[in-house]
């Protein structure tokens, strides 16, 4: 298995999860300590920085630790795995619909 889909894969199950999707929709509006991003959340701290090992490993968010207090932020990379993934499906879909648009507009001139 290629490392490309393995970051694809691990990209797709980190969001597949409504908690972590939360926490990718809190960081968009930027940076935000951790015990501050858990506030909201009805979890434990300790489950809020599980699910952030696991946006952290696969690459869409990153941590810093300034003294006593942890930051998380996106990582805009880890989301263009993603964006790129998604583009080329588009793509692929778009040509094939422009195909089929023009053998139909061949069929209805005949």
């Amino acid at each position: 298995m290629s490392s490309q889909k393995v970051k694809i894969d691990r990209v797709f199950h980190a969001l597949g999860d409504p908690t972590r999707r939360a926490i990718i929709e809190k960081l968009s509006q930027g940076p935000i300590s951790v015990s501050r991003l858990a506030t909201p959340l009805d979890m434990s701290l300790a489950a809020v920085v599980q699910h952030l090992q696991v946006l952290e490993e696969c690459g869409l968010v990153r941590t810093e630790k300034l003294g006593r207090v942890r930051t998380c932020g996106i990582d805009p990379a880890g989301l263009s795995v993603a964006e790129k993934w998604i583009g080329e499906r588009r793509s692929i879909w778009e040509r094939r619909l422009d195909r089929l648009g023009d053998l139909l507009g061949e069929s209805a001139e005949k």
